[in-house]
């Protein structure tokens, strides 16, 4: 079962770890590229404040983002801010979720996403989870996935996994980790088994877009993941 409590104490320690280490950059390093093509930090930041706020349309049952539009322009019109403001929106839109989180709600209920995605409210603080830590990897201001807390990385690979199973363009694939956890995925292209093994960190950039699978041991033809 998901412990959306516990979660939402998680997405709260990481938040604290993020704001931290952005506190410690100035405002020419905000409009440096980030390891996330197209994006400066700036563009980071403020996609992370905004997507604080659109898991707040979620956990109140508004639509996630008025449209992809809508979206986009928010996060180029925050982009260039200087850190101070950066910071503020961060704190504040953390503490907007937070208080979303913490009320009274039937977290058993579905709600919709982006793209007419649905999933459980109890999985929404996971989701804000993820974005929180994988986006603070994307600043490239020295915290890796190395970094992450081991929990978090297991149910991560765990989340991605499910969701590249039985896609049309993955063929079978069996994933170890160095902790000798086993996780398979795919199986909807031909092609397979392909047999993948790594360090957790490694195993997870992979799967989410971050490395290129060149740390991974491979038996078979390492497949080029579809976008996420």
């Amino acid at each position: 079962m998901i412990d959306h409590a516990h979660d939402l104490a998680c997405v709260q320690d990481a938040t604290e770890r993020l704001l931290s280490a952005v506190a410690e950059l100035d405002n020419a390093s905000l409009a440096e590229p980030s390891r996330l093509p197209g994006w400066t930090r700036g563009h980071v930041l403020a996609h992370l404040a905004r997507n604080a706020d659109a898991l707040v349309n979620v956990l109140e049952g508004r639509p996630m983002y008025v449209s992809a539009e809508a979206r986009d322009a928010d996060i180029e019109r925050d982009a260039p801010r200087p850190l101070g403001e950066q910071l503020a929106d961060l704190r504040e839109s953390a503490a907007r979720f937070q208080a979303a989180g913490d009320a009274p709600a039937d977290w058993s209920r579905t709600v919709e996403l982006r793209n007419g995605v649905t999933d459980s409210a109890a999985q929404v603080p996971f989701r804000r989870w993820a974005e929180v830590e994988l986006h603070h990897v994307d600043l490239g201001i020295g915290y890796e996935l190395e970094d992450l807390p081991a929990e978090f990385t297991d149910r991560e690979i765990d989340f991605l996994a499910q969701r590249f199973t039985g896609h049309k363009e993955v063929p079978s694939i069996s994933l170890t980790g160095g902790n000798g956890r086993i996780w398979t995925t795919g199986g909807g292209a031909e092609g397979g088994p392909v047999e993948v093994e790594g360090a957790a960190a490694d195993l997870l950039g992979w799967l989410a877009g971050r490395r290129d699978g060149s740390g991974l041991s491979t038996k078979g033809t390492l497949p080029e993941l579809p976008p996420l």
